[in-house]
């Protein structure tokens, strides 16, 4: 087991837990068209040296271009609204997620964000495995007209 650093000079007091508001996000973040991305937790805002948080909204009957986060792992959690993704070479994969759901997307893989709800704002909080932020917006992407609905299985507990 690796032992602890020392304690900073002032007890933590500035290098220990931080509270980030939720009026003080930070919308200067690599974008995707269709989704408003805003930063909470990062390097630059708080030093976080291994993982991104912060949030994004997707208007009702709205939808992002196609992306990937290069080398990183991202997580969404879904606060509020419908979520359908998309994803592979021509996105030609598809599911769902409602409040409560997580969605994880794996390193490289092109995928999009839909709200599937007409009239209700899609409310997430997206947390990445690197503080960097990482938005590959991949416009020549032509998704197929129908993609194939997959349903998870959990292989810790495939019944």
């Amino acid at each position: 087991m690796q032992e602890a650093p020392p304690p900073p000079q002032d007890g933590w007091k500035n290098e220990g837990v931080r509270v980030v508001p939720s009026d003080s996000l930070d919308g200067n973040t690599p974008q995707t068209p269709g989704m408003d991305r805003k930063a909470a937790i990062d390097f630059a805002r708080v030093g976080a040296q291994k993982l991104w948080a912060g949030t994004v909204h997707i208007h009702a009957n709205a939808k992002t271009g196609a992306h990937h986060h290069g080398h990183l792992e991202s997580v969404i959690y879904v606060l509020k609204g419908k979520a359908r993704m998309r994803w592979g070479e021509k996105l030609e994969f598809t599911a769902e997620a409602g409040p409560g759901d997580f969605i994880y997307v794996p390193p490289y893989v092109p995928h999009q964000e839909i709200n599937a709800s007409a009239d209700e704002k899609l409310e997430c909080v997206l947390m990445r495995s690197d503080s960097e932020a990482i938005a590959v917006n991949l416009p020549d992407v032509e998704p197929v007209e129908k993609p194939e609905s997959v349903k998870w299985i959990d292989p810790t507990h495939p019944h």
